[in-house]
């Protein structure tokens, strides 16, 4: 009764607005600037548009992998074929860092077939890699990338297809038998050998499936790389009931918190894992260190260790300390310069160069899990002007020039992401605005015959020939559910957790019970009494409550508005940042004034 009475009250005064404003005797806010009203508002007949195309868009670069290029682990639109490893060329680790000749696109989208509710096709492609992917290969892959891409992927299926309770929908099949979760465990018994026969107990960053760390294999890895294995690692252990797993990500992540600089607190890009030396004093938001404060967070979201949290408040603190630029306000004014957060000297915390990279464009989904939605808010804006930019985001901006410093898009997910995330702390539906920008940029400038290919150079949008598995995954995952506000993703948003490449994972007190009593230097603790921040922040009103069942949601990270009160929802009649400071980031672009859409 309260709701239809505040909706019938909104509903008379906006009319009474609108009288007002054609008699001249009111002036609207509302109506006062045409871009700004259109950007608040966003109909139901957009929403169903939108997220048909998602759909569409998907199932023509799924259908069209399965078609020209399954088995191999990658589709090539342009010339419709297939795509593994280069076994002629092994140091070409562009490609052979990725592809294992394992089908590896098929395994990546599992759940995002699950996503979009599609049951016949989920079961069928896990039938498809059950019977038909094998890990005895003598193919030579990134530790890291395996672990996201195909671990974090078996795992996320095998507890969808396990899930009696079908809480995505009915994916549930009573003759599995584990085998999703047995590949997994294969595939991290061959990736053991890399955290073997080194000084400081980081791993090597890559290891071949049937022989192990090869001669000649460097000795060097990047602090996101090496530490960014925590979450599946540790949900594996859980399963499993073996703590190898989860202990060795943990000293990973140990080691690499060591070794931050003494004066600033920051770590480097690149480490020797025998010296501990670091040989990449970079220390910035994108790639080398992008997901190793993604997991820090996560992981106390998904496993409720303390010592998690700890480490996520002390670098977040450094992270606004070193590496923030400009105004130290943002949303509520235009004055000063707006907020960047550039790569500095991990030494000293001086800027060291002057670009950013595509990958930071995930950190304001970080931020705003962390409750800084402010923060995000600012953050997500900068990357958003530079694809307004561009149409696609580049690899590297320079920030200092405005030009490019490595031109290509290879069908990115992480301002999707960002987006996503935003959208789902603020319902502003700004933000769904911006989704559909980034559908449409990416379906007139990257589609091709046989799927979506990479934008070899954003300036003057050649393409090159490669689908990357995590467009599925995750571009085309992020922006389906930004439209799809009864996704059951949505509706249960609480009890997951995205892992860095887009995989979901269930957080439950299972999660978060310490299974094996091997490890008492960890400080386990009662996330009720713990906030993100000194400060008080917590993950928006707070990271987690009391769970009353084993699979009772206990996380919660957006703030809820209730809708039974008359409080405007956040951001529904106002942009998400003031309009003059908007402006001026994308004037200070180049991208012509009031150019909005």
């Amino acid at each position: 009764m309260v709701s239809k009475w505040c909706n019938g009250w909104r509903a008379l005064t906006l009319f009474l607005f609108l009288i007002a404003t054609v008699v001249g005797r009111v002036k609207n806010p509302f109506l006062a600037d045409e871009i700004e009203w259109r950007l608040s508002h966003f109909s139901s007949s957009q929403r169903v548009a939108a997220l048909a195309k998602a759909r569409e868009m998907f199932y023509f670069g799924y259908d069209n992998y399965m078609q020209w290029a399954w088995p191999a682990d990658e589709l090539d639109p342009i010339h419709c074929t297939g795509r593994g490893h280069d076994h002629s060329r092994p140091d070409n680790i562009n490609i052979n860092d990725v592809l294992g000749d394992y089908s590896l696109t098929l395994v990546d989208t599992l759940d995002t077939l699950a996503v979009m509710g599609d049951e016949s096709s989920f079961k069928q492609a896990v039938r498809l890699v059950i019977n038909t992917v094998t890990f005895d290969r003598n193919t030579t892959v990134q530790v890291f990338e395996a672990t996201i891409r195909m671990m974090g992927s078996l795992l996320s299926a095998h507890l969808i297809v396990s899930d009696e309770t079908r809480l995505l929908g009915d994916f549930f099949m009573p003759e599995y038998d584990g085998e999703l979760l047995d590949m997994a465990r294969d595939l991290a018994v061959r990736l053991m050998p890399a955290f073997e026969g080194t000084s400081t107990g980081l791993p090597y960053p890559r290891v071949n499936l049937q022989r192990g760390v090869l001669s000649g294999t460097i000795n060097e890895t990047c602090t996101a790389g090496a530490g960014s294995l925590l979450l599946e690692f540790g949900l594996l252990s859980r399963l499993t009931g073996d703590p190898i797993y989860a202990s060795l990500a943990r000293r990973i992540n140990r080691v690499l918190w060591k070794m931050k600089n003494e004066q600033t607190g920051l770590l480097g890009n690149v480490i020797d894992i025998q010296s501990g030396a670091w040989t990449g004093h970079i220390s910035g938001l994108g790639a080398g260190l992008d997901s190793f404060y993604e997991y820090m967070l996560k992981a106390f979201i998904m496993f409720g260790e303390k010592e998690d949290l700890d480490m996520f408040n002390e670098a977040y603190a450094g992270i606004q300390s070193h590496m923030r630029r400009g105004r130290v306000a943002c949303t509520g004014t235009s004055h000063g310069e707006h907020p960047i957060y550039v790569n500095v000297d991990a030494r000293d915390g001086s800027t060291a160069n002057s670009w950013i990279d595509a990958l930071q464009a995930a950190f304001p989904a970080v931020q705003t899990l962390a409750g800084d939605v402010e923060e995000a808010i600012c953050h997500h804006l900068v990357y958003y002007g530079i694809w307004k930019k561009f149409g696609v985001l580049p690899e590297r901006y320079n920030w200092l020039h405005r030009v490019p410093d490595v031109a290509f898009y290879p069908l990115r997910p992480e301002l999707a992401e960002s987006t996503y995330h935003l959208y789902r702390a603020t319902k502003n539906p700004y933000y769904l605005h911006v989704g559909v920008e980034i559908l449409n940029s990416i379906d007139e400038i990257t589609r091709v015959q046989c799927g979506f290919a990479t934008v070899h150079d954003v300036r003057t949008r050649e393409l090159e020939d490669r689908m990357e598995s995590f467009f599925l995954s995750e571009t085309m995952k992020y922006l389906y559910l930004l439209f799809d506000d009864s996704n059951p993703v949505n509706v249960h948003g609480e009890r997951f957790i995205f892992s860095t490449e887009g995989h979901l994972f269930p957080v439950s007190k299972r999660t978060k019970n310490d299974p094996y009593g091997w490890d008492d230097s960890v400080n386990h603790t009662d996330m009720d009494s713990v906030s993100i921040r000194e400060n008080g922040m917590e993950l928006l009103r707070r990271l987690a409550r009391e769970a009353t069942t084993d699979e009772e949601v206990i996380v919660s990270p957006y703030l809820r508005k209730s809708n039974e009160t008359c409080s405007t929802p956040i951001g529904r009649f106002e942009l998400p940042i003031e309009r003059d400071a908007m402006a001026a980031v994308f004037e200070g672009l180049g991208i012509e004034k009031n150019s909005w859409l």
